[in-house]
């Protein structure tokens, strides 16, 4: 399943995909969603660090909200991210 996610700009896009996907250990890094503030979400990580990523509203970080909760669920797991200008695309199965 695909979901394209756009961020406030390419920055944000970048730093998100970074963080949630490890493409070369094939791990996923994100181990929480610890808050949504309009289109601020807050995200926490395996290694104990918490993150403020921009969403472009706040529909859109709820809908990332609600994709990524499976994953940190583990009943689905991150296959890829893609970034394009402010928009990521992440692919789960």
């Amino acid at each position: 399943m695909k979901k394209e996610i756009s961020c406030e700009d390419e920055y944000e896009a970048q730093k998100l995909a970074s963080l949630i996907y490890i493409k070369d250990n094939n791990e996923t890094f994100i181990a929480g969603i610890l808050e949504i503030i309009e289109n601020e979400l807050v995200i926490s990580l395996k290694d104990k660090s918490a993150h403020q990523h921009t969403f472009q509203g706040q529909v859109r970080a709820e809908s990332f909200a609600d994709f990524i909760q499976s994953v940190i669920e583990e009943a689905n797991r991150l296959v890829d991210t893609r970034v394009t200008q402010n928009v990521v695309e992440i692919t789960k199965e």
